[in-house]
């Protein structure tokens, strides 16, 4: 892995944070990723779902295995215009409306118009409301407040939004120098980054992987079946890639790659993981073994869909999950470097 630079991961994380992509509406992004994928030269197709299969050869190719990260992230609806002109909605994705509240946001209209705009509480100014502070947090009472001239509903039409438009949220993607990488949707376009970085390096190191293996850019994870088909039969192992869970109780920091031993859908394959944490050990990575509680993956929506694999969930540390995320160029290096030395490895 001597090419291997974090400053490319990097790179590739901020063009892709920058792309617009609730589950539902991931179009863009996945164009983005075939056109960044394309001069690699490496066979890529597009299942129904919308979702992007990258698969490169190897020299077994009875037994496959094949590694996911999804490129959706969370965001919201248009539920209703209001007759004000502001908007009300409703989530796409597992959040809290007090995470997004005060964000810059966008609404991007059925014929492919954006507005710009800002989720707030209704009772947002002080000077008006006397219990602005205490006003629950829900989707009755948050909105958007649309930059542009509209005083009702039937103004807000005539621009094109309707019912159904999708909001995305603003990134406001950051690094410091310290080091740390301070975005929303690090969940889970860093993992892609990550992969994307990974499939460039093997390609341009000319190495041949021990088994085919195909890498699947998901594109429904956060509603919940982002890597549930088009898993080849041939296919013995199967890794989600996807963010580690930091808080109270957890063993993860935004320094390391987190090792899932269970979570909300039960325990990952046990031999799987030992194997994980034994390649980590030998290539003397920083990492930790996790159990993440209310947390479900692709490879967890695999083995529901009734998918004979043995499936495993690595990923780089990320703070404050479905909120205002940060992770650190160490968790991304070190996420990287145990993809890379797992796909050498041998299954046996």
């Amino acid at each position: 892995m001597k090419r291997f630079n974090v400053e490319d991961v990097i790179e590739v994380l901020k063009q892709l944070v920058n792309i617009p992509s609730p589950s539902g509406n991931t179009d863009k992004v996945i164009t983005a990723v075939e056109n960044w994928l394309e001069p690699l030269g490496v066979e890529m197709q597009r299942n129904r779902k919308g979702g992007l299969i990258v698969t490169l050869p190897g020299k077994n190719n009875t037994e496959h295995r094949m590694l996911t990260a999804h490129v959706d992230t969370l965001g919201a609806m248009v539920k209703e215009i209001k007759s004000d002109g502001r908007l009300s909605l409703t989530m796409i994705g597992g959040f809290r409306w007090n995470a997004v509240e005060g964000e810059y946001c966008k609404i991007e209209t059925s014929e492919g118009k954006e507005f710009t705009g800002t989720i707030l509480i209704h009772q947002s100014s002080v000077h008006v409301y006397k219990n602005a502070g205490e006003v629950k947090r829900d989707e009755k009472n948050i909105e958007v407040r649309i930059d542009a001239n509209v005083k009702n509903a039937e103004e807000v039409r005539e621009l094109g939004i309707e019912v159904g438009d999708f909001v995305s949220f603003d990134p406001r993607f950051q690094v410091t120098d310290h080091g740390f990488i301070k975005s929303r949707h690090l969940d889970d376009k860093a993992s892609v980054a990550i992969l994307l970085n990974t499939i460039k390096l093997l390609i341009e190191e000319q190495r041949q992987l021990p088994y085919t293996t195909h890498f699947l850019i998901s594109n429904n994870e956060e509603i919940g079946y982002g890597g549930n088909s088009n898993i080849p039969p041939e296919t013995v192992e199967y890794l989600a890639v996807d963010m580690g869970a930091i808080g109270d109780g957890q063993t993860t920091t935004e320094y390391c790659v987190s090792i899932c031993a269970k979570d909300s859908s039960g325990p990952y394959n046990l031999e799987f993981r030992k194997k994980l944490v034994q390649i980590a050990k030998d290539q003397q990575l920083n990492y930790a073994v996790d159990i993440y509680p209310f947390y479900g993956s692709d490879a967890s929506a695999a083995i529901r869909s009734g998918h004979d694999i043995i499936h495993g969930l690595i990923g780089p540390g990320i703070d404050a999950s479905h909120s205002h995320e940060r992770t650190h160029r160490d968790s991304l290096e070190n996420t990287s470097k145990l993809i890379y030395h797992y796909l050498l490895s041998t299954m046996k």
